[in-house]
């Protein structure tokens, strides 16, 4: 059993012993596992409703030193997990004859794993630095590629980042960019069949020392030759088309990390964003 798991089933193994109170902490755990390593004891404490000492006592109950020695723990099992050669197994194939769904997801999965081990680390996180740095963020494509566009600028918006996406109505994509400074960023999706508008938009912000960021199927397509740094995402489909699994992952990533980047940023963003959505009976509390 891989460290990701144990853990957690170290937790569960305790849970029938745990008091009420200390249950309700192993719930969240067991249920946020990947967002441990973010939080510090006060912000868990704030989640949980329950007391920082309660924390620690169930950290310490848990087989732990305390919340820190738990916390480290598995930021160190997510971390090494990141580092293997395919994160999500392969589903197992029913017993019955054109099981097509299995197909879909295990090769959507194939390209999730893909993906993880073509990112550069080092690229991944100069993207990470430059979104987050800079005054604003465009980000663009044509077709499915400007959908995905769309949720990367909503993503990174409600993170705090000033994004926004390049519409393409009656206005050329060129034109959008013409106000643009070099503090500025522009990224770009650009997947098969390759969009002209899109390299060409490419090369104009080149032109004007606009850095361009790509995500992308190939570390050759023709996209990158006018960018700063470039994202590679697998995204073979049985289809005539591309698949999307890997790149929402990607997109989910990004946002997070910026989100991580910056806590104090990305919370007051959502703070307000909350309000706001009340404020105008937008929302619907769950029961």
């Amino acid at each position: 059993m891989d460290r990701y798991k144990e853990i957690k089933e170290q937790i569960r193994s305790r849970y029938n012993s745990l008091p009420k109170n200390h249950r309700k902490i192993a719930d969240y755990f067991i249920n946020n596992f990947d967002k441990i390593p973010f939080l510090n004891v006060q912000e868990l404490s704030e989640n949980t409703g329950a007391s920082v000492a309660s924390i620690v006592r169930f950290s310490q109950r848990a087989g732990y030193k305390g919340f820190s020695d738990l916390r480290d723990s598995i930021t160190d099992s997510l971390q090494k997990g990141m580092h293997n050669g395919e994160i999500f197994p392969l589903l197992e194939k029913r017993k019955i004859d054109d099981d097509l769904l299995t197909e879909v997801a295990n090769l959507d999965i194939k390209n999730i794993n893909d993906t993880l081990n073509m990112i550069e680390r080092k690229s991944f996180n100069y993207v990470i630095e430059r979104i987050s740095s800079a005054e604003k963020v465009l980000t663009g494509g044509l077709g499915i590629s400007y959908l995905l566009a769309e949720i990367l600028a909503y993503q990174l918006t409600q993170v705090g980042i000033n994004s926004s996406v390049l519409i393409h109505t009656h206005t050329l994509f060129h034109e959008q960019v013409l106000f643009l400074n070099p503090k500025d960023l522009l990224v770009l999706f650009s997947f098969p069949p390759y969009s002209k508008e899109t390299l060409d938009l490419a090369r104009f912000a080149e032109e004007r020392r606009i850095d361009v960021i790509a995500i992308t199927n190939k570390p050759a397509s023709p996209i990158t030759f006018y960018t700063k740094a470039n994202l590679i995402v697998e995204s073979r489909n049985m289809l005539f088309t591309n698949s999307f699994a890997a790149i929402s992952v990607l997109i989910n990533a990004i946002a997070t990390s910026c989100a991580v980047k910056d806590k104090a940023r990305a919370k007051q963003i959502l703070k307000e964003s909350e309000e706001i959505m009340e404020s105008q009976n937008q929302t619907i509390s769950g029961s």
